[in-house]
């Protein structure tokens, strides 16, 4: 089937490059099977709705997957409405973050497959085997509603994780990584990526057992981690620094160390390499110790990014245990990073239950003190997104204002106490920059 793999066009709150990296997976993984897929990320500020019309209506697809995300709610009602405007016959479904917490939301849009749960991939087949089908109304789909003659089914039974040889890997030849490149230039902003780099995004595991409370991925990915074999990874990223002028390998997983040997692996495979890799992961205080930062020093990492998420014991109760007591850890982490020469990048949450705005200043200020970066963002409660609510209430949990200012207020503190330490000036410098060596001459990503 003609299939195409789409973010749709939006202006994002935030942007980090692995979220959009399902986009490049699906179709990858779709055209292994025997169809033909376009893959387009229309939310790096590099596609225009006109451009959009233009591929849905030229395109005259079978499928059209739009991935959702938490900020993403209008685009993916306004491409439904594109797509049934200029191409009736198509078939419109969607994946993502947001559909994974709350599929009934998207039941209201013109779509006409929503998936709950299993891995993306696992979800769009699904959805073509019952186009090849027919759509029939008794289709039986697994972590996928679909849109029967008398209204919407299912799932019938939960979606598939698969396992870690069945994934395949994106092909960055098109993936706009110049575009991504311009979004990470201003660090202030504490987006995700090394400014005046170009990154690969190498999705390396999914699943967390962790737990976090306000955290998506044991939803979205199940809470018992997957992840590829080291000799895969290494081959992967070998690949694509000769076909493109990358930089640096920012490794996605969710809790990139929890599995301390796979990672020593890697550093051994790395170290081993001829060319020197630089890199950067994220993962838990909890899961780190003194000689494993060391090792992914030596073997390039040049950032550990951790969830520090507050230094506030009043806020412990609403953490799992491995997130407790972070201030006493942080101390001995920031050590373990300063002495490897590896910057330590610290998530904090402002406005977590239990936490003051105080208590986010004197965390920061610890932070940098100890020569770290903070990425603050606003506690933004997902588990509260119904699927009865409009879609500006939903495009609220965008964790840079809050939901409900009133509920914050009934604490005694005003909502723009929180505000004024999340978008406080902050002129700290990352040093990863002039870690990583820059290419004489930077040529524009293929697919750009």
């Amino acid at each position: 089937m003609k299939v195409l793999v789409c973010w749709p066009p939006h202006v994002p709150s935030y942007f980090n490059a692995g979220h959009h990296l399902p986009v490049f997976s699906i179709a990858a993984f779709l055209r292994r099977r025997g169809h033909e897929v376009d893959a387009l990320d229309a939310g790096a500020l590099n596609v225009t709705w006109k451009d959009f019309a233009d591929r849905v209506f030229l395109g005259d697809y079978d499928l059209v997957v739009l991935v959702n995300d938490f900020d993403v709610v209008e685009g993916v009602r306004r491409a439904a409405d594109y797509i049934r405007a200029l191409c009736p016959r198509s078939a419109v479904m969607t994946v993502g973050r947001l559909s994974y917490q709350t599929p009934g939301f998207f039941r209201g849009l013109a779509l006409d497959a929503v998936g709950h749960s299993g891995d993306y991939e696992a979800a769009v087949s699904e959805v073509l085997r019952w186009l090849a089908a027919g759509r029939p109304d008794d289709a039986g789909l697994a972590g996928v509603s679909w849109r029967a003659g008398d209204g919407w089914r299912g799932p019938q039974r939960p979606g598939t994780w698969l396992p870690a040889d069945d994934w395949v890997l994106p092909d960055v030849d098109e993936i706009p990584y110049v575009h991504y490149e311009q979004l990470y230039i201003r660090d202030q902003n504490k987006f995700c990526g090394i400014p005046e780099r170009r990154e690969l995004v190498v999705p390396v595991a999914r699943g967390c057992p962790v737990g976090c409370d306000f955290c998506d991925v044991p939803v979205m990915q199940g809470l018992r981690e997957r992840r590829m074999d080291v000799d895969r990874v290494v081959s992967y990223i070998r690949e694509c620094f000769a076909r493109s002028p990358f930089e640096y390998v920012a490794f996605y997983a969710p809790t990139f160390t929890l599995d301390k040997r796979w990672v020593r692996r890697l550093c051994d495979a790395l170290a081993g390499e001829p060319r020197r890799y630089p890199w950067k992961c994220a993962t838990t205080m909890f899961h780190l110790d003194a000689d494993l930062v060391r090792r992914m020093g030596e073997a390039g990492c040049v950032r550990i990014s951790v969830g520090v998420e507050t230094f506030e014991e009043e806020a412990e109760p609403g953490l799992p245990t491995v997130k407790k007591s972070a201030r006493a850890r942080f101390d001995e982490v920031a050590r373990w990073c300063l002495d490897a020469g590896v910057e330590l990048n610290c998530f904090l949450i402002v406005g977590l239950p239990g936490t003051t705005p105080d208590g986010a200043r004197r965390a920061m200020d610890v932070i940098n003190g100890a020569g770290a970066r903070v990425r603050p963002t606003l506690y933004t409660p997902y588990d509260r997104i119904r699927a009865d609510m409009t879609e500006r209430e939903v495009s609220a949990f965008n964790r840079q204002l809050f939901v409900d200012e009133d509920e914050i207020r009934a604490t005694g503190i005003d909502p723009g106490e929180y505000l004024a330490v999340l978008y406080r000036k902050d002129d700290y410098v990352t040093p990863s920059t002039a870690r990583i060596p820059g290419l004489t001459v930077r040529l524009p990503a293929a697919g750009a």
